[in-house]
């Protein structure tokens, strides 16, 4: 007897790229921040501030907010004023969910 073919063609079983990226089956959206770096004082974690404008629900003004992410920095090679991109990630620590991707531009 011979055995029974799928209905889904052997090309489309083997692709593994997902909506957020090539490579990444199996993980679901991940958030991308770019920030500058505050504080590196820590043990392969980096204090990021990130930026957020907002625009005001009553009066339309645009205002500035922003948070303070610590990341993990592996390699420990970002230091204060230089501009990173942070990625969500699992949670590392107690207040530690971002870990360092790049540093964009390094602090002059």
């Amino acid at each position: 007897m011979s055995e029974p073919q799928s209905a889904v063609p052997e090309t489309a079983q083997t692709n593994t790229a997902t909506a957020s990226g090539p490579g990444l089956a199996g993980r679901g959206y991940r958030k991308v921040r770019e920030g500058l770096v505050v504080s590196d004082k820590m043990d392969k974690t980096i204090v990021v501030e990130v930026e957020d404008r907002v625009k005001h629900g009553l009066y339309g003004k645009v205002i500035r907010r922003t948070s303070k992410l610590k990341a993990h920095d592996e390699q420990q090679v970002a230091g204060i004023g230089d501009r990173v991109q942070i990625m969500e990630t699992r949670p590392l620590s107690a207040t530690k969910r971002w870990r360092l991707v790049e540093v964009l531009e390094k602090a002059k």
